[in-house]
């Protein structure tokens, strides 16, 4: 049987290095193939690895705790007399097997001494930026196969039970919400203005921040994998891809009456703004196939299916987990899906497959109070949708004055795939699937 090579794989478009975050098997147990080997960090999940060969785990290369590049040795597979001196330069023996410091790509330095004891971190705020992503060259060779994500479930919030119920239905983040209840507790009143753009807004308030010893003026602290790789990509995203904008203010008093009919229906999962903004984009994206395309070099891509990537903003960065096939999906059957993928991106939990591959993204910082925003592409996709929170305000009807409910968007576009009347065709129907909402149940 032939020697099995254990390298660090590839999971995501913009995976640059890998952390082993622990063992599961140890050097002398037998392996079988698809038998789970290690669990490993990337920038967008930690992903339980399977076995790609079958025999002995005769050696392991790379410590729990260690981070190295796509591609490189961290294990050897082989029957007892076999010979794995020549595995690799140098042999199996040549690698360490004490941790190593975690690394990234454009990794910020370690914490620098500082004149007074070193301050606890304080909880990382919520992240708003935009990401910037951009393919690798070459996919690396590998020998371990993703068989299901995982992560450990994230600090629990002081909430009531019903909260947590909506909360889990409606895809709000309860750490993003201040709660109103005794003692901070999130309510069911707190979710539901939080889901619907209501009045109460997670604030910094919200975020309990750590005491700083006396005299101490800053810190360094060493870039998470996520926050290492947005630093990376985002020049690649905002310096060489031309961007232009296109916005519009949406009515959305008709759609705004409609989910909350829908909301009201028993047995049917809860629909958010979001949802319906998804679908509208995804609807016009079938319309107008130049936005929903990429710029190749030499060629502009056009695609045929919607996969929309939805940001999910997290405290060590933003992801963009991919609804596939948005096109095909009814606003309830986008509503569960969107909301599973925005749960399982918050605890780690995301699929290989649905950490790349968006055609066009959406953006929401609805929920923070943000009436308007530009967003910044993620390569290769030639667009993403920035959506602002739903508004009362004044307006002006053929009835006379009166209060409305208003949304603004704003399309970024990269110019080599578009031009301006195309983005604005393209936002022109989004903006009239919104207001003529039932054209969205069909």
């Amino acid at each position: 049987m032939a020697i099995s090579k254990v390298v660090m794989p590839k999971l995501s478009e913009q995976m640059e290095t890998g952390k082993i975050i622990k063992w599961l098997k140890q050097e002398g147990d037998r392996i079988q193939s698809g038998d789970i080997l290690a669990e490993v960090e990337t920038d967008k999940a930690d992903v339980e690895m399977e076995a790609f060969g079958s025999g002995v785990l005769r050696k392991i290369l790379v410590a729990a705790g260690s981070t190295v590049p796509v591609g490189a040795l961290i294990g050897v597979i082989a029957e007892p007399n076999e010979d794995i001196a020549s595995v690799g330069p140098g042999g199996p023996e040549m690698a360490p097997r004490t941790p190593q410091p975690a690394t990234a790509p454009a990794t910020a330095p370690a914490t620098q001494p500082v004149t007074q004891p070193a301050a606890p971190q304080p909880a990382t705020q919520p992240v708003t930026s935009q990401p910037a992503t951009a393919r690798p060259a070459t996919p690396q060779p590998v020998t371990l196969q993703p068989a299901a994500a995982m992560a450990e479930a994230p600090g629990r919030v002081k909430a009531s039970p019903l909260a947590r119920k909506i909360a889990a239905q409606s895809g709000v983040d309860l750490k993003l919400v201040q709660g109103s209840g005794p003692g901070g507790r999130v309510v069911r009143r707190d979710v539901e203005a939080a889901s619907s753009g209501g009045a109460l807004r997670p604030t910094a308030a919200a975020v309990p921040a750590a005491s700083v010893p006396a005299g101490v003026e800053f810190e360094d602290r060493p870039l998470s994998q996520m926050r290492a790789v947005i630093a990376k990509r985002m020049p690649l995203s905002k310096a060489p891809v031309p961007h232009f904008y296109v916005s519009s203010e949406i009515a959305m008093d008709r759609a705004w009456t409609l989910r909350e009919e829908l909301n009201a229906l028993e047995g049917q999962p809860k629909i958010s703004v979001n949802d319906f903004v998804i679908r509208a984009c995804a609807l016009a994206l079938l319309q107008h196939p130049g936005v929903n395309a990429s710029f190749q070099g030499e060629a502009i891509r056009v695609y045929h299916r919607a996969h929309i990537g939805i940001a999910v903003a997290l405290e060590e960065g933003l992801i963009t987990p991919v609804l596939r096939d948005a096109h095909a999906k009814s606003i309830t059957q986008i509503a569960a899906e969107a909301r599973d993928l925005a749960e399982r991106a918050r605890a780690r939990k995301l699929r290989v497959p649905e950490l790349s591959g968006a055609t066009f993204s959406i953006s929401n910082l609805g929920m923070f109070d943000v009436t308007e925003f530009s967003a910044i592409i993620n390569p290769p996709e030639g667009a993403i949708l920035a959506v602002g929170t739903v508004r009362r305000i004044p307006v002006v009807t053929e009835e006379g004055l009166g209060v409305g409910r208003r949304m603004m968007l704003t399309l970024s576009c990269d110019h080599r795939v578009m031009d301006g009347a195309m983005g604005a065709r393209f936002l022109q129907d989004v903006k009239h699937l919104l207001e003529e909402p039932l054209r969205l149940l069909v």
